[in-house]
């Protein structure tokens, strides 16, 4: 098994260490059985990732997290997963404030979420959000890690 998880913080202050980062995108990617992946995720500013989501999603505003999957060959089980994962740690602060939840967790959620968009998770948008298969799984995958980190 080989699970590349690389994290950078462009030079900014996150609430979790880069190993803590890493650990938690790793329990996802073994959660969901995956053998081989190679998975970037940067921090970056609100002015990044709204030019992130303009450019490649043609949505306006910064928002707390994009995820990108490459597109495997054939022979999924052959090929690894790779992907890159962006998130804004200003914006999840924000949202952090308004839902009354700890940062820290917020951001351990939203490394859970880019993880599986990655895997290929989705989502529809709006209030409906939260009751999808995917922020179901996400719930449940974020409650291991942040009792593992207990």
């Amino acid at each position: 098994m080989t699970l590349v998880v690389d994290v950078q913080t462009t030079g900014m202050r996150i609430p979790l260490s880069r190993a803590r980062v890493a650990d938690i995108a790793s329990a996802v990617l073994v959660a969901e059985r995956v053998r081989r992946a190679f998975v970037s995720i940067t921090f970056v500013s609100a002015r990044a990732i709204a030019a992130l989501n303009f450019r490649h999603l043609r949505r306006h505003g910064a928002t707390d997290v994009i995820a990108f999957a490459f597109e495997r060959a054939t022979g999924a089980g052959r090929v690894p997963v790779m992907g890159d994962i962006y998130i804004a740690p200003a914006i999840a602060r924000r949202h952090a404030r308004e839902w009354g939840r700890p940062v820290r967790e917020e951001i351990a959620r939203l490394v859970v979420h880019g993880t599986l968009h990655v895997l290929g998770y989705d989502h529809p948008d709006g209030e409906s959000r939260s009751a999808s298969p995917m922020w179901r799984r996400q719930e449940i995958l974020l409650g291991r890690a942040l009792r593992i980190s207990s």
